[in-house]
C-alpha cells in the first residue's frame, strides 16, 4: 500500500493529467508501477524524470535517506515496468546508469530540481540513477 504522501499525489496525478502542485509543482513526474522484489505486488510511486532522448532518467534519491527506496529493490528484481507520463501509460525497462554517465545525469537532474544536490550531502550511499526504456 502507498504511503499517504504517495497516494495524494497519485490521485492528483490522474485528476490533473499529470500535473500536481506541492512537492512536485512544476516538474516532471512520472508514476512507476513495480512489481515487488519480495512480495509479487504491484506497487505505484510518483518519482521526477529527466526526459533524455527516447529515455527518461530516475534518480532513487529516497530524500536522501540512507536506504535506496522500495522501488529501487522491485526494479532490480524485475526491470519490467509500466510507467504514466501525463495521460499516457507504457510499458518499460528500467536499466541502471553508472560511472561517469551517472554522474553527468545526476548534475543534470541538479540543475533542474537543487534539492538532489541535498539528497547527495545527506546521505553516504551512492545514490543509483536508472533509465527507462519503452518496450
Amino acid at each position: 500500500m502507498p504511503n499517504d504522501f504517495n497516494q495524494q499525489v497519485i490521485e492528483e496525478f490522474r485528476a490533473n493529467a499529470g500535473k500536481v502542485g506541492g512537492y512536485f509543482e512544476g516538474h516532471d513526474l512520472v508514476l512507476l508501477t513495480t512489481k515487488g522484489a519480495k512480495s509479487g505486488n504491484q506497487t505505484t510511486s510518483p518519482v521526477m524524470y529527466l526526459p533524455d532522448g527516447d529515455r527518461y532518467v530516475i534518480i532513487a534519491s529516497n530524500g536522501g535517506a540512507d536506504h535506496h527506496p522500495a522501488w529501487y529493490h522491485n526494479l532490480l528484481a524485475h526491470p519490467e515496468l509500466t510507467a504514466e507520463i501525463g495521460t499516457e501509460t507504457f510499458s518499460a525497462k528500467a536499466r541502471q546508469i553508472d560511472g561517469k554517465e551517472r554522474d553527468e545525469l545526476y548534475a543534470r537532474m541538479v540543475a533542474i530540481a537543487p534539492g538532489f544536490a541535498e539528497y547527495e550531502a545527506k546521505t553516504t550511499r551512492r545514490i543509483p540513477v536508472l533509465s527507462l526504456h519503452r518496450t
